[in-house]
């Protein structure tokens, strides 16, 4: 299972969307105060569905509260200023996958200090960076396949016919 880090999301949609790739997933999210929304906003609850009871969240007042709860944990931060392409670092079991805010993005301070394991989705020209959701996606299915999708399904069965 991978660990999902949020660092003070803006969005509601776009954190309701990642509740529900967390639920698809098996993944934790881990929510990094403070947020741009209330927990309880309606456009969060609607974009999480009815998933919500399938993901275990966790709340921190800062990152490095998170850093101190998983002193082991190896953190990926992904950023539109990365060297490294996501798909070239190989992802374990357990693994952190770290996003910025919406509007900024990571901290450059943040990023300064773990250079190694900041990693981008490579992107054309000059676009700053894709959705956050959508962002996270990318990432989650790259780390899964990675690991060969461990214990999630692979095959699906039609509703009404046979294949």
């Amino acid at each position: 299972m991978f660990n999902i880090v949020l660092l003070e999301p803006e969005i509601p949609q776009n954190t309701g969307n990642i509740v529900r790739t967390c639920a698809a997933t098996g993944c934790k999210l881990h929510l990094i105060r403070p947020l741009g929304f209330e927990v309880s906003d309606k456009y969060l609850k609607r974009a999480g569905l009815d998933y919500w009871h399938f993901v275990d969240i966790t709340y921190y007042d800062g990152i490095e509260e998170c850093f101190a709860a998983h002193p082991e944990a190896r953190f990926f931060f992904f950023t539109s200023k990365g060297r490294h392409v996501h798909s070239d670092v190989t992802y374990q079991d357990g693994d952190f996958l770290v996003f910025g805010k919406e509007t900024k993005g990571l901290p450059e301070e943040l990023l300064k200090a773990h250079e190694k394991t900041c990693v981008r989705i490579p992107m054309f020209g000059d676009i700053r960076c894709l959705n956050l959701s959508n962002a996270v996606a990318v990432a989650v299915y790259e780390a899964l396949r990675q690991v060969n999708y461990a214990g999630m399904t692979t095959e699906g069965e039609l509703h009404r016919l046979k294949w």
